[in-house]
């Protein structure tokens, strides 16, 4: 008969022998993700810029790529009909995790898999357009970062683009569709941005681009419509665009204003909103979560990552406009 002692001593050893066994099977597993994104960072050094965030990010939580990382990488190139074979392609090669950015990326995911973890990112309004349960307790196999509120950013740039234009009274919107929005949710978003813009004494001019062969047409429109600003939303589209946008808005003499801290790189005259790199560093996370177990539904989804102004100065110079001290204090980086 095995006395107390030695049968605590027998349950010990065994814990610690499964223990050394799970470290062991967890430091030989190769985690491999699959990450449908914009464009390739060999393709734009604002994209390696933030790529390079997300792998020291992944490498400082244990990840590294070559060793128990590997990484199936697709883009979009701002063609949102990409998607659907994409989402597939990883769902066959069996990756575990995939991370996909906007409402279209994420619904496509979903169509393709229950099983393997979603984490996205960048998407408008996971809730209202049924891609989770609940910011809380997301369900099913998305977890992630919703964008920060659309309308509270619109109305933000809108504030700060009068600030420095105080005679721009027309504003063009050049957008895209709102995927996975449907007519009442678009109507709703409609009047809010239209609202925000009222309070400020701005009337908007709605610029249609779906996909990036709609430049040339959009630019006529802007160019015949004859606004005083310019403002491209947030969406892969524009982004990919964000240069081509930056040098028409000059040529223009418009006074253009993004979402996305690059465009004002890239020569838009200011951005402000969420930082590309801080919502990379939060992906890192939930992908260690879900890589130690976590399920994604269980997770709850979080609601922005901060948010930047960048000022162009040299774009300003070239406008003949002035910025107000009090935003150039209160700006994180003024481009000389």
């Amino acid at each position: 008969m095995i006395d107390r002692r030695e049968f605590i001593g027998t349950m010990a050893a065994s814990a610690v022998l499964a223990l050394n066994r799970a470290h062991a099977q967890s430091m030989g597993k190769v985690w491999r993700i699959g990450w449908i994104g914009t464009r390739p960072p060999t393709a734009d050094p604002a994209v390696a810029r933030i790529w390079n965030v997300f792998l020291d990010a992944m490498q400082k939580l244990g990840y590294v790529e070559g060793k128990n990382l590997a990484l199936e990488m697709r883009y979009t190139e701002g063609k949102r009909e990409r998607f659907p074979a994409f989402s597939a392609d990883l769902v066959r090669l069996k990756v575990d995790v995939i991370v996909v950015s906007t409402d279209a990326g994420v619904r496509a995911v979903q169509e393709a898999t229950k099983q393997i973890p979603i984490v996205m990112w960048n998407v408008a309004d996971p809730v209202g357009t049924g891609l989770i349960e609940s910011f809380a307790h997301p369900g099913g196999n998305v977890t992630g970062l919703a964008a920060p509120s659309f309308t509270a950013g619109f109305a933000k740039r809108l504030e700060l683009l009068k600030a420095i234009a105080p005679m721009a009274k027309r504003v063009a919107i050049l957008q895209s569709d709102l995927h996975g929005l449907d007519a009442a949710q678009q109507a709703v978003r409609r009047l809010e941005v239209d609202a925000a813009a009222d309070a400020l004494g701005v009337s908007l001019v709605r610029v249609q681009m779906n996909e990036p062969q709609d430049f040339d047409a959009a630019k006529a429109a802007i160019v015949r419509e004859r606004p005083d600003a310019l403002m491209p939303n947030p969406n892969p589209v524009n982004y990919v665009l964000r240069k081509e946008i930056a040098d028409f808005a000059l040529r223009q003499r418009l006074p253009a204003v993004g979402a996305d801290i690059e465009f004002a790189r890239d020569g838009l005259l200011f951005a402000y909103g969420g930082t590309p790199a801080g919502a990379m560093r939060e992906i890192a996370i939930y992908l260690d979560k879900i890589f130690k177990g976590a399920k994604p539904g269980d997770l709850p989804v979080s609601q922005g990552w901060g948010a930047e102004l960048v000022i162009n100065g040299r774009t300003a110079a070239a406008l003949g406009l002035t910025i107000p001290q009090t935003l150039l204090l209160r700006a994180n980086e003024v481009i000389r």
